[in-house]
């Protein structure tokens, strides 16, 4: 009979061919054996819980360096496992930026030992870099090349076709890419009104996102390169998405699929404002049509924080931006069980999604000789999200009070147990991912 590291009994496992009834035997990290008796050092029983593949959030801003009084990588990425999550994706956005090779590798030794989840780091496309990314992407421990084509927080910006296309002109992995137009921003300044945070999606409205859009598709396609358009915001962008799929991957937020700025405005002010904005109900109705007619790819929780007395200032001199990496799972479990979409369409976008486009090894599926990543969940736990459960060093959230029906109950990473029932162990121990175009490039 085996003898495992750990045995996950008793569980309903998704593995690729969907949810059975299993036991996961663990060695040195990796997924055993499913489904097989055997002895373990370590035993846990997932009696009436679901074991997904481990929660993989592609957009995350932790701060660091530069910004820790809002965030930094050891409470972003507590608050990440506390909510499911096992791997990030982080950006570039911190101060300095990460914009070369001695930014990321600074990044790297400050994950060590302190990151809870396993990570990777986003560099950062600029003009007077846009030669050498395709050096920087090729760095270990690098999620690649992001474009920032509108101004948000920070000052990456990369917003002309000249510098686009001598952005994508170098390099050969896919850039994820922050698609609002800046030259219509800019000339839609006037349609801020001070004090009216619901003037946000006025002045960054339907068409800057829309026109930035066709302009990156447009360039991407002469340049012949591979693009993830983040965080969509309008049924427009998806639907032409839908026509790019030879060259295009999507992501959406939770926020934007559960906040409509009819609500949102009124009741948030100012802590509702990100960018792209929460647009209408209407919005986010489109983009469930959009998700479940299978175009986003993955889910990212464009966990942004602020402080509360930064965002506590009158608008538009108020950031923008919001956390979301601990409640990207808790919300949309509760999606499920309120049967906006299935758990099949779910665990595409929080694993699957994720290792697919990006060529991650080891991550994404419950199935032997991967990684043992998985997200426990009990889908019939009714809880309610409370300030007192979350990690984020901003102590906000825009979900603080939301009553929900699925909760995450544990967090194992490589076959360490990270999180359980809301207790955190007692030692980080995130590791950089690694891809395929990294791993084997030449």
């Amino acid at each position: 009979m085996a003898t495992y590291d750990l045995l996950l009994k008793n569980g309903i496992v998704w593995t690729p061919g969907g949810p059975v009834e299993a036991n996961i035997g663990i060695c040195n990290g990796k997924v055993a054996a499913l489904d097989m008796a055997g002895d373990a050092g370590e035993v846990i029983d997932c009696t009436g819980l679901v074991v997904l593949p481990g929660v993989i959030d592609t957009q995350v801003h932790f701060r660091e360096p530069g910004l820790e009084a809002k965030e930094d990588l050891e409470s972003g990425s507590r608050a990440a496992v506390l909510g499911g999550v096992t791997a990030v994706f982080e950006m570039p956005n911190t101060k300095p930026n990460t914009d070369s090779v001695e930014a990321v590798e600074d990044k790297l030794r400050r994950a060590a030992g302190r990151m809870w989840c396993d990570h990777a780091f986003y560099v950062g496309a600029t003009a007077a870099n846009a030669e050498i990314l395709g050096e920087l992407e090729r760095l270990p421990g690098t999620a690649g090349v992001k474009i920032f084509m509108g101004a948000s927080t920070g000052d990456l910006l990369v917003s002309e076709d000249n510098e686009l296309a001598r952005v994508l002109a170098s390099g050969s992995r896919r850039v994820a890419i922050h698609a609002e137009d800046e030259a219509r921003m800019n000339a839609r300044l006037g349609e801020r009104i001070p004090g009216d945070p619901s003037s946000h999606p006025v002045w960054r409205d339907d068409e800057s996102a829309l026109l930035a859009t066709r302009r990156i598709l447009t360039l991407a396609r002469a340049a012949r390169r591979r693009i993830h358009i983040l965080h969509v915001t309008t049924p427009d962008e998806l639907e032409l998405i839908a026509g790019a799929r030879d060259i295009a991957t999507c992501e959406v937020t939770p926020q934007h699929l559960t906040l409509a700025a009819e609500d949102a405005y009124p009741s948030l002010g100012t802590f509702a404002q990100m960018n792209p904005p929460i647009r209408s109900a209407a919005h986010r109705d489109g983009l469930w049509h959009w998700l479940n007619q299978g175009v986003p790819d993955v889910l990212g929780s464009d966990h942004a924080p602020h402080t509360r007395e930064e965002k506590a200032r009158a608008y538009p001199e108020s950031p923008s931006g919001m956390p979301g990496v601990q409640t990207l799972l808790p919300l949309m479990l509760d999606h499920v069980a309120k049967g906006r979409t299935s758990m099949e369409r779910l665990v595409d976008l929080t694993s699957a999604g994720a290792q697919r486009i990006f060529g991650l090894v080891g991550k994404g599926r419950i199935a032997a000789g991967y990684d043992a990543d998985f997200t426990i969940v009990d889908l019939k736990a009714a809880w309610t999200i409370e300030e007192s459960w979350l990690a984020s060093r901003c102590g906000w959230s825009p979900f603080t009070g939301m009553k929900l029906t699925g909760r995450p109950i544990g967090t194992i990473i490589r076959g360490n147990r990270v999180m359980w029932e809301g207790v955190v162990a007692d030692a980080a121990q995130g590791r950089p991912l690694k891809f395929e175009s990294t791993e084997f490039a030449r």
